[in-house]
């Protein structure tokens, strides 16, 4: 009786098969495989209900991820590169790292390094094609990365930046009104390495990431090489962006979750629920670095003898990146 089913139903496939070929209805079967997100550096933009993730890992540009969960992300450039910035509209030939866009006056800004020089480029669309209106650098004279738009309460524009003066140092510099041009003589020294735990290998305080909360400006950066499996997040605050940091005496804020290593470069962000979000790279696993993965989690404030801290929550999320074969 069974043997009778199963060669029935083999006989009414292979008839159905049959059927449609003939018609010429090619069965074309989509396979959705799921992998980590493979960002290092990633930045998280929140635009009209839609996620979009940038980070460093395209030899040629800066590439872009779609989301409308955070969980699940698809590659949607709006360019045939299949990259929201390419080389050919850009300042320099490689090394496109750490990307950030922010929505201003109805147009799109990127924030990115090119070849160890800081720039910034723009579009009509999340999706890109940024372009340079020209092609050069922010700051022409030095290499700097990491650049950062922080734009204060008043409406005034700063970009927090990675000079190497001292190691990898950070920086902070008034925008003019273009938010493309750097009021140069405004240019202050904010944090380098100063905590035992930044001491690992090399000099390195670099990924500035600012916000703002209760009158407080609130730095995250980054520590140690990206190489070093101690790379780790800390936090420094201040009451004037102008004035002096002092970094938390806790830091690392966040290093080494789980089974995570070389943990670093973030940037923060609200999602459509409005809570505040961190996004950050770690390396591929315990024994290789690349490709570098992204990775989400909660950050917030707790109120500890009446002052809010900047907190990270140590258990991650493992964003996925749909892949069709």
């Amino acid at each position: 009786m069974y043997k009778f089913e199963f060669f029935f139903n083999l006989l009414l496939f292979i008839i159905f098969f049959k059927s449609n070929y003939i018609k010429g209805e090619n069965f074309v079967t989509t396979v959705s495989i799921e992998k980590k997100v493979p960002l290092a550096d990633p930045y998280i933009l929140l635009y009209d209900g839609m996620y979009y993730a940038y980070g460093t890992g395209a030899e040629d540009g800066i590439e872009v991820l779609t989301s409308s969960d955070l969980k699940s992300w698809k590659r949607t450039a709006g360019t045939p590169t299949g990259l929201a910035l390419h080389k050919d509209d850009s300042y320099g030939e490689k090394w496109f790292w750490a990307p950030e866009v922010y929505f201003v006056n109805g147009k799109f800004y990127m924030y990115y390094s090119a070849e160890e020089h800081i720039c910034v480029a723009i579009s009509d669309s999340p999706l890109g094609p940024f372009r340079q209106t020209e092609q050069k650098p922010m700051l022409e004279e030095e290499k700097a990365i990491d650049n950062s738009l922080f734009t204060d309460d008043n409406g005034k524009a700063y970009l927090f930046f990675v000079r190497f003066n001292d190691g990898n140092n950070v920086w902070v510099a008034e925008l003019e009104n273009d938010l493309m041009t750097l009021k140069k003589e405004t240019m202050h020294h904010c944090i380098s390495v100063s905590q035992s735990w930044e001491e690992v290998w090399p000099r390195v305080n670099e990924g500035p990431f600012v916000i703002k909360h209760n009158g407080i400006y609130y730095m995250t950066y980054s520590a140690n090489s990206y190489e070093s499996p101690f790379y780790g997040i800390g936090c420094a605050t201040a009451t004037n962006i102008m004035r002096e940091w002092t970094k938390y005496p806790d830091n690392p804020l966040l290093q080494n979750p789980g089974d995570l290593v070389g943990v670093g470069h973030n940037s923060l962000f609200w999602d459509k629920d409005g809570n505040l979000r961190i996004v950050f790279h770690a390396h591929h696993d315990k024994n290789t670095i690349h490709p570098r993965n992204m990775y989400i989690s909660n950050a917030g404030f707790k109120n500890v003898n009446g002052i809010d801290k900047f907190y990270i929550d140590p258990n991650y999320q493992t964003p996925v990146l749909e892949v069709n074969k």
